[in-house]
């Protein structure tokens, strides 16, 4: 059974005095050539090769990019365009389509080797929150990832890794398009 998680179109710009200099954009307006796997064109990748068995979990509909988690994926849907950046934002419009669905981005530069796969940071959005986390110095520096892995975290650096994220409250409502900046 494939379960629809979100809809979003993007555009990735960095910042200048105004909205700065645009880097990549994509209107996912194309068809695909089959409806067996993946295939979201434009320099996009997925993981549903080596996560999902190669099923589906990324579509072009609509203008749209629709992803949802095969039932036999075994690690959460992920969803690539490399653009290179410093002071950038990502700009996107996105639609929810449960309640338990979420929108995770996260800024990855996997030249950096002090943490677990180049991850930076993450802004999740979900029907309720929108968590911010610094990846880089919280629970993706690879000391830390390892003790916490290993379940040797002490209680200062639990304490000290949630202060590495910030929740804030913010209701969606499902089946509603937003549009959504991240900095």
């Amino acid at each position: 059974m494939k379960i629809p998680l979100l809809l979003l179109a993007l555009t990735t710009a960095t910042l200048a005095d105004d909205k700065g200099t645009l880097i990549f954009q994509d209107d996912f307006n194309r068809t695909e050539s089959q409806e067996e796997t993946d295939e979201p064109g434009n320099g996009w990748k997925t993981n549903s090769e080596s996560r999902a068995k190669g099923n589906k979990q990324v579509d072009l509909k609509d203008g749209a990019m629709r992803i949802f988690i095969h039932e036999e994926a075994d690690h959460g849907v992920s969803v690539v365009h490399e653009a290179e950046f410093q002071n950038g934002a990502v700009e996107l419009r996105f639609k929810l389509e449960a309640k338990g669905d979420s929108l995770g981005l996260n800024f990855a530069d996997l030249q950096f080797k002090e943490v677990h796969a180049g991850h930076l940071c993450a802004a999740r959005i979900h029907t309720h929150q929108v968590v911010l986390q610094d990846l880089k110095t919280g629970r993706m520096a690879k000391e830390t990832r390892e003790l916490n892995k290993a379940k040797k975290l002490t209680a200062d650096q639990k304490k000290a890794l949630k202060e590495k994220e910030t929740t804030v409250k913010n209701k969606l409502e499902v089946g509603k398009w937003y549009n959504l900046l991240v900095e």
